[in-house]
C-alpha cells in the first residue's frame, strides 16, 4: 500500500469517527442545539482538526443524512426483492419507508432536514451532492418498479411514470410526517391506530394506480 493510499484511508477512518461521534450528539440534541464543540469533544479532537474535515455542523448533519439514505435505499432493495408484481413491490416499498422512519428516527429526521432545505447540490464532492445522488438512486428504484408494474399488468397502463413516482413519494412522506407528529393524537382522540392509517394509505394508493381488470 502506497503512502498516499494510507493517508486517504486514514482520512476516511477519521472522517467516519467524526460522523459516529456526531450521530450521538445530533440525535440526542438536534441540529439546532448541537455545536461543533460538542462534536469535537465527543470525537476527542481539537476543534481545529474537526474543521479540517467538516466546515460546519450542517455539513456533518448532511453526512448523517447520507448514511440514512443509504440505509433506506438498502431497505427499499430488500423490500422490492421480497415481492413479485410491480404493484406488490410498490406496497412493499411504502411499508419499507414507514419502517425506516420507525426504526431509525434520528436518520429519518436528518433525511427530512435535507429534503426540507434548499442545499447547494452542485459541487460533486459535497455532502449535499452525494445526498442528491443517493436520493436519485432511491427514486430510480421506485420508477423501475412502476415500469415493471405497467409491463406485468398490475398497474394502470395510462400512468405517467415519473409523475406517479413523485406522487407516491409525496404521499408516503406526508403520511409518515403526519404519523410522526400527530400519530398519538390520532390514536387517543380519534381512535385511529397508526398501523391502520398506514394500511389505509396503501389501500387508497393501490386503488388509484392498480389495474382495474
Amino acid at each position: 500500500m502506497g503512502i498516499n493510499e494510507r493517508k486517504e484511508r486514514e482520512k476516511e477512518r477519521r472522517r467516519n469517527e467524526i460522523i459516529d461521534a456526531a450521530k450521538k450528539i445530533f440525535f440526542e440534541k438536534g441540529i439546532q442545539n448541537a455545536t461543533m464543540d460538542d462534536v469535537a469533544s465527543t470525537a476527542e479532537l481539537s476543534k481545529g482538526t474537526l474543521y479540517l474535515y467538516f466546515k460546519s455542523k450542517e455539513e456533518i448533519y448532511l453526512a448523517l443524512s447520507l448514511r440514512g439514505m443509504q440505509i433506506m435505499t438498502d431497505m427499499f432493495k430488500q423490500a422490492a426483492l421480497s415481492k413479485t408484481t410491480g404493484l406488490e413491490k410498490i406496497e412493499a416499498l411504502g411499508f419499507a419507508y414507514f419502517n425506516f422512519a420507525r426504526q431509525h428516527p434520528g436518520f429519518y429526521d436528518a433525511l427530512m432536514y435535507y429534503e426540507m432545505k434548499d442545499h447547494d447540490t452542485v459541487k460533486p464532492l459535497s455532502e449535499a451532492h452525494q445526498c442528491r445522488m443517493q436520493g436519485d438512486d432511491s427514486m430510480n428504484i421506485l420508477i423501475q418498479t412502476i415500469e415493471l408494474g405497467i409491463q406485468d399488468g398490475s398497474l394502470r397502463p395510462d400512468l405517467n411514470i415519473e409523475q406517479t413516482a413523485m406522487f407516491l413519494w409525496a404521499a408516503s412522506m406526508g403520511m409518515v410526517q403526519l404519523l410522526t407528529t400527530k400519530g398519538k393524537h390520532l390514536e387517543e382522540c380519534h381512535g385511529i391506530p397508526m398501523k391502520q392509517m398506514e394500511n389505509i394509505t396503501f389501500d387508497l394508493i393501490k386503488k388509484a394506480i392498480g389495474a382495474t381488470s
